[in-house]
């Protein structure tokens, strides 16, 4: 070290962007200021306020100073976002600055209060709405790499104010999480067992349920055929035409006399749950289950279609926001396939970096309304599996299902199912599981209630206008592939 250059070489273990307000403040001790400084930063980092000697040379001026830091809780907000450490102490240092300014207008003792009101008065205004910003994004990224500019630029950007307005629905999707909790092949989680000697059951609690149908004949409902009866709100057409008619209305007397009208048949099918005292005595018996594969690397691809547009678009942006929320928690990566029509492919990975967080932002701020084309993402993603880094990954497909595989694909998928363990999820945002879904994932979690999403604040409930995802299965049994049907059972 050079004694000339004394004791500004101190400014080395500054940032640049504290050089200037640390050299032209008038306040405390130049060489103590640089040293202090240095501890103000790391303590901000960590969420606290420096220890009382870091006090540049200055205790009384300081202490006021330190004060309103910490009563405006500055240091949690502070927190692991170096640049909005800086910015509390640019502030603190420009205020500082003032106070000879003030003199001898007013009293040191009087300067010294004045800017330390003024600081507080800065703070409370730049501190309001903040925290709720920051707590989003610290799950989404290494704020430490962004600068002062960059950060309130993302964070009053169009895309983050997206990825506000999603992270506020992740509330009543909380189904989502534990789904991708549960993706990956990294770790052993082991079931729990029963404790040795299990307490009795309350008398209270409710028994286990199980869905029951009962055909209800004659009730209204699907039309099964045609048969003779004296329904009269039931009789065909071809029936009716006879009751005006000078000679055939006496037929239709006979016949209603008879009970021999053509009349339509139908039935109802009445759907409920039901009690099911057998349910605990299955559960004591079933056989232990394997221990659970989870928590490791997801490979999440997202259908950008056009049909996705509108409650499908918020919800898969949801998925992709949680997702990364997970994988950041968890030390996990994700991988980002956004897949629209044929030669519409994005692949980023999301994780704490840079690019991580400015490829969710992108997503945030993108509009649905490509083609479909799964084949090429679903390629992709098992090319990925087959290297290491992806070993352990599960593929995650969110999608309103209108789409098609070829049987080439199918192959490549059923080998690395059987080679690598791969599994493939889906989250089915529509009304039916198509052929498309069936034949890819293992297993399909439907979201029946997705209209809930269609505003801009999710709704307390919505129409849904079907009872079940499996309406191909049900009215055209045929139409299903020897593949799909497999998946069914």
């Amino acid at each position: 070290m050079n004694p000339l250059d004394a004791p500004y070489d101190r400014l080395d273990a500054l940032p640049r962007e504290l050089w200037l307000p640390s050299l032209v403040t008038a306040v405390g001790d130049a060489a103590q200021r640089l040293t202090d400084l240095k501890d103000w930063l790391a303590a901000l980092d960590r969420g606290e306020l420096p220890a009382p000697p870091a006090d540049f040379g200055d205790a009384a001026t300081l202490a006021p100073m330190r004060e309103a830091v910490g009563a405006l809780d500055l240091p949690t907000l502070c927190a692991g976002t170096s640049a909005l450490a800086q910015q509390v102490l640019r502030t603190m240092l420009w205020h500082l600055d003032r106070i000879a300014d003030m003199q001898p207008r007013l009293t040191r003792r009087a300067a010294i209060a004045t800017a330390a009101q003024g600081f507080r008065e800065e703070w409370m205004l730049q501190k309001s709405g903040w925290e709720e910003m920051l707590a989003l994004m610290q799950g989404l990224g290494d704020l430490a790499q962004l600068s002062w500019d960059e950060l309130r630029g993302v964070l009053t950007s169009r895309e983050w104010r997206e990825a506000q307005r999603i992270s506020a629905m992740l509330a009543h999707l909380r189904v989502l999480t534990e789904l991708i909790r549960a993706l990956g092949r990294n770790q052993h989680q082991p079931e729990r067992r029963p404790a040795p000697n299990p307490q009795p059951r309350p008398q209270h609690e409710r028994l286990p349920q199980r869905e029951r149908e009962t055909r209800l004949p004659d009730a209204p409902g699907e039309v099964m055929g045609i048969r003779h009866s004296d329904r009269i709100e039931r009789m065909l057409g071809s029936e009716a035409a006879q009751i005006r008619h000078p000679v055939l209305h006496k037929l239709w007397r006979a016949r209603l006399a008879e009970s021999r009208l053509l009349t339509y048949e139908s039935e109802a099918l009445l759907q409920e749950r039901v009690p099911d005292p057998g349910a605990r005595i299955r559960e004591q018996a079933a056989a232990p289950r394997p221990e659970a594969l989870e928590r490791g690397p997801i490979i999440l691809c997202l259908d950008t279609s056009g049909s996705m547009k509108g409650a499908p678009e918020t919800i898969a942006k949801a998925v992709a926001l949680e997702a990364l929320r997970v994988a950041e928690r968890e030390r996990r990566r994700c991988l980002l396939v956004a897949f629209g029509g044929p030669g519409e492919l994005v692949e980023r990975e999301l994780g704490a970096h840079r690019d991580g967080l400015r490829a969710l932002l992108d997503l945030m701020g993108q509009g649905f309304d490509g083609g479909t084309d799964v084949q090429t993402p679903i390629e992709h993603a098992i090319a990925r599996v087959r290297s290491a880094r992806w070993r352990s990954a599960d593929l995650l497909i969110v999608s309103d299902g209108e789409f098609g595989c070829t049987a080439a694909t199918l192959a490549q998928l059923d080998a690395a199912r059987a080679e690598l363990g791969l599994r493939v999820q889906g989250i089915l945002v529509g009304d039916r599981e198509t052929l498309g879904l069936l034949e890819v994932c293992d297993h399909i979690h439907w979201l029946r209630d997705w209209r809930r999403f269609e505003g801009p604040v999710p709704q307390r409930e919505a129409f849904v206008p079907v009872h079940s995802q499996s309406l191909t299965a049900l009215y055209f049994p045929n139409a299903l592939s020897p593949r799909a049907a497999r998946r069914r059972s």
